[in-house]
């Protein structure tokens, strides 16, 4: 059987919003069960357009710079790991100058007509996604340089190799920058918010697991009597800011599909308030001054997560069987779990805390998708005429 070759016609309208010319490359991909034209400007701009520059000289300045500074301390030598080592070198430039590349190219990205994500991204946005990433660089960074460190215990370089080690380190790191700077999209965002509450929560665990905090509740990785409270704190804050920027970008997306829908207006506040009352968790921590409006906040934010699942049946647009049953079953489970926990106590509050959290969690990342995936998709059904 021969294979045959198909022409694809677009409008001359989305032709020219796009920019489109003979020279525009492009990709058919199946996403979400569709296909999907990907064109592939943006991706292979870093290598056609001597973007490539600006990480490598950004990466021998700080190496030059490294050296210079070695050479004036009187560090001959250089500890892997340790005060004044090459971890600790690597951690901070890689984070100040990946950071500083990622902030300048999606900004400069703004102008191009490809990527329509920029585009819906308000400025009050812009510092939460940053930060966002930031924090996820320098995680893994410290992270890879912990694990080095334990790898080859006790080594040391001489400072012209240790300047070439941080040379090759943050040239991965800036182009790394620079590439997630150009792709980033929802799915991406999604994917780093769900990374920041997963390793902010588990570092305040690792943290305090000296000290029993399992015998008492999850909030008390929050609390005074932590060691680590402020890190759980600040991760529900700026989770909450995170989730909030999300909501505003697939929201914003979503008008041009359902102008003036009263559902989606609703559902947004919903999912607004739910994102600033997970911040205020953090804001007042389960300690003696603000045990009350913890517990207030904590219980309200429960009512949202549980409204929300009642609700979505006729607050999301096109909504498929499947996800309306597994909402009304994962809500079933949160009812259960206050069975086991209130009901009988078989569950102590720990064991329901983390429950419902993972419950809750992992329904909205999944209302989230299915949100994404009409803005993806771009559905061209409109919203009854009593809504308008």
């Amino acid at each position: 059987m021969k294979n045959k070759d198909y022409q694809l016609k677009i409008p001359a309208d989305i032709g020219d919003q796009l920019q489109l010319d003979e020279k525009t490359n492009a990709k058919l991909v199946i996403k979400r069960g569709r296909l999907v034209v990907q064109l592939e400007e943006s991706r292979l701009s870093i290598f056609q357009k001597r973007v490539w520059i600006w990480p490598v000289a950004l990466a021998v300045l700080g190496s030059i710079g490294f050296y210079i500074f070695c050479g004036t301390q009187g560090l001959n030598y250089v500890k892997l790991s340790g005060d004044y080592s090459l971890a600790t070198s690597i951690i901070l430039i890689g984070v100040v100058m990946g950071i500083l590349l990622f902030a300048g190219f999606f900004i400069h990205d703004r102008n191009n007509p490809h990527n329509q994500f920029v585009k819906n991204i308000y400025w009050r946005n812009f510092p939460v996604i940053v930060l966002s990433f930031a924090l996820i660089l320098a995680l893994i960074l410290i992270g890879g340089m912990w694990l080095l460190g334990v790898l080859f215990k006790g080594a040391s370089f001489d400072r012209f190799t240790a300047s070439i080690i941080l040379l090759v380190f943050v040239i991965v790191t800036n182009f790394t920058m620079v590439y997630f700077s150009l792709i980033v999209d929802a799915s991406i965002l999604t994917t780093v918010l769900t990374l920041v509450i997963i390793s902010g929560v588990v570092i305040s665990m690792a943290v305090n697991n000296q000290r029993y905090w399992w015998q008492h509740n999850l909030s008390f990785l929050g609390t005074s009597n932590a060691s680590s409270g402020w890190q759980f704190n600040a991760t529900l804050i700026f989770a909450a800011l995170l989730m909030i920027a999300l909501i505003d970008y697939l929201f914003v997306s979503l008008q041009h599909e359902f102008p003036k829908s009263r559902r989606l207006i609703l559902l947004r506040l919903i999912l607004t308030l739910a994102a600033i009352d997970l911040g205020l968790v953090g804001v007042f921590p389960n300690n003696t001054w603000s045990h009350e409006l913890h517990d207030q906040f904590a219980i309200f934010l429960v009512y949202f997560i549980i409204g929300l699942i009642v609700g979505i049946r006729w607050l999301l647009p096109q909504i498929s069987k499947d996800f309306l049953y597994l909402s009304y079953g994962i809500g079933g489970a949160l009812v259960v779990a206050e069975i086991l926990y209130q009901g009988i106590g078989y569950f102590s509050l720990t064991a329901f805390e983390m429950v419902a959290f993972v419950l809750a969690f992992g329904w909205l990342l999944m209302l989230l998708d299915r949100i994404e995936a009409l803005v993806d998709t771009g559905i061209e059904s409109t919203i009854t005429r009593e809504e308008e």
